[in-house]
């Protein structure tokens, strides 16, 4: 690798960072913020997230569809990511300064979300759909996938274990503005790295076909279905943290920068690790690997009465969640290549469109879950003692309902019919 190619893949991979942190930020602690600390009922602010889901989930394949398609001087992925990061910066920061009280604040709520919608899928999609073109040897994609989880994993540390010591010092407005400006600065540097090849086939099949033929292929149905299952997962962990800590472990809010930072810390080495597994193991094998290792990881949360022993749940949760990361891009990359072979054409776009329309359900089924179970069993704001019920109910959703949801992966990843090294 000369230095040049290494100055790019670097560029490129750092990319990864703005968009775990806005993201990640917006999981963890959006419903929580909304919730506890604004004081909005959980079921509005679980409708709002639905219905997030749910548009963020439609415009996936309508915009990989049109990336496709697009012609410009820049390629076919540039001019969105181009365009479009500094909106998306300005409404991150936007959603931390809430405006009116009651249902007031959960419209406020709903719009803003629908616009940063539309322009965090308009660059991350074109972002993530460039990593199968830019990167086609397995040796290549496992290399660069671990250089972007390790800045995802930055990113994620920035958005999901530091905020409660920002907002705690600096208020949540502050906090806001702080990671949109780290994140508009990486997304600055992905953009030197992300020069298109320019030798892609053209995509020509229309909208409805172009959908027929990725449910098609076996292999991204697999693929995409185990993947909805454990993003769902991912989406669990971080919501019910700062629960789980608050009143299961009746700790200080800041701990669970405790509990956050160790499943980062620990995942970070391990993404090398995981990238040179799937160089020997092929993408299958490897992640139905690290599918059970971080399933395994996770159950300890349903009986573990201490920051300490949660800290170090925590930490083995990172090993497989590190697995993961690496490996869902580069299998999803695979069934592209493969569908290549059928069709004759480049269909990035669609792919990774059509998986985000997929795998948004998983978010939106977290947010749908985790306010169920808050109603269900008798949660209330800031009271000192919750019910036993409310108590076993953030257990389990860090424990039992995403193990569950685990081995159900682990069950489509084996049907996954392309079993090449």
């Amino acid at each position: 690798m000369n230095e040049s190619t290494f100055g790019k893949k670097a560029a490129y991979s750092a990319g990864n960072l703005s968009v775990n942190l806005i993201a990640q930020a917006f999981a963890t602690y959006i419903v929580f913020y909304y919730v506890d600390v604004l004081g909005v009922r959980p079921y509005l602010i679980s409708l709002a997230m639905v219905i997030h889901g749910i548009v963020n989930a439609l415009l996936n394949p309508l915009f990989g569809y049109l990336s496709d398609r697009t012609k410009s001087r820049w390629g076919r992925r540039f001019p969105y990511m181009l365009f479009g990061i500094v909106p998306l910066a300005a409404l991150f920061t936007v959603i931390w300064f809430p405006v009116g009280e009651g249902m007031a604040l959960f419209w406020y709520f709903l719009m803003i979300i629908l616009v940063f919608d539309v322009l965090f899928v308009m660059v991350v999609l074109n972002y993530s759909a460039l990593f199968p073109e830019l990167f086609v040897t397995i040796k290549e994609r496992a290399a660069v996938s671990s250089w972007r989880q390790m800045f995802g994993i930055i990113g994620m540390i920035i958005g999901v274990a530091l905020p409660p010591l920002v907002y705690s010092e600096l208020g949540w407005g502050v906090m806001g503005v702080v990671f949109a400006a780290i994140a508009l600065v990486f997304f600055c540097v992905m953009l030197t790295g992300s020069k298109e090849r320019g030798t892609a086939p053209e995509a020509t099949i229309p909208f409805v076909q172009a959908i027929k033929y990725t449910f098609a292929n076996k292999a991204f149905v697999c693929y995409v279905i185990g993947s909805f299952l454990v993003q769902f997962t991912f989406a669990m962990l971080p919501a019910m943290i700062p629960f789980f800590t608050k009143y299961v472990l009746s700790a200080s809010e800041d701990k669970s920068t405790i509990l956050l930072g160790a499943i980062f810390v620990v995942a970070l080495p391990f993404v090398y690790i995981w990238g040179k597994l799937v160089q020997r193991w092929g993408p299958r094998k490897t992640i139905i690997v690290a599918v059970l290792c971080y399933m395994a990881a996770l159950l300890p949360f349903l009986f573990v009465t201490s920051v300490a022993a949660a800290a170090v749940t925590a930490g083995l949760v990172g090993v497989g969640l590190a697995g993961l990361m690496v490996l869902l891009e580069i299998m999803l990359s695979e069934v592209i290549d493969e569908d290549e072979k059928r069709t004759k054409e480049r269909r990035e776009g669609i792919y990774f469109g059509m998986n985000g329309f997929i795998v948004r359900w998983g978010v939106s089924l977290q947010a749908l879950t985790s306010g169920a179970v808050l109603e269900s069993t008798g949660y209330v704001k800031d009271a000192a003692h919750q019910t036993s019920a409310a108590l076993f109910g953030f257990r389990a959703m860090l424990g039992l309902i995403p193990a569950v949801a685990l081995l159900l992966a682990v069950l489509f990843f084996y049907l996954y019919p392309i079993r090449k090294k």
